[in-house]
């Protein structure tokens, strides 16, 4: 059965208790296996970036993925990469959540460029500040035991 859809998922989540582990030196080989793992579901990947502490993916999700299976896959998956490569030595995994916030098409490119300015962004605004601003800015709950306790 062929299904025609477009759905883009913009999908941040963080290192577990937000430590600074993920080295900006061995990003774009995280970047690069990250995108292996999304191309192995059938899905596209329109951007990546990461910082010292979170990851930002827009993804387009293959009909047949499950949006909790497609994370926990790149994160299980990516966390045993990362331990095993020597790259990214502090690391000790992914926080226990997650944020994905759905997009149009139309919508696309100024997520991409958000994306890719995550280096500058953060000169001058702390990752809890910005998941608080997608979270209000998508009338997601803004509980923030909810989001930064890791059970």
């Amino acid at each position: 059965m062929s299904a025609f859809r477009q759905i883009l998922y913009h999908i941040v989540f963080r290192t577990r208790n937000s430590e600074q582990t993920i080295a900006q030196e061995n990003l774009k080989q995280l970047c690069s296996y990250i995108w292996g793992i999304i191309k192995k579901k059938n899905c596209v990947l329109f951007r990546i970036n990461a910082m010292p502490d979170h990851v930002h993916i827009l993804s387009d999700l293959h009909p047949s993925v499950c949006l909790a299976d497609f994370v926990r896959d790149i994160k299980i998956y990516s966390s045993k990469w990362m331990k095993e490569s020597g790259f990214f030595p502090t690391f000790t995994g992914w926080g226990a959540k997650y944020c994905a916030i759905t997009y149009s098409i139309k919508e696309r490119d100024v997520i991409i460029n958000y994306i890719n300015n995550q280096q500058e962004h953060h000169k001058e605004e702390s990752f809890q500040d910005e998941i608080k601003c997608l979270f209000l800015e998508n009338g997601i709950s803004t509980d923030e035991k909810w989001f930064w306790t890791e059970s």
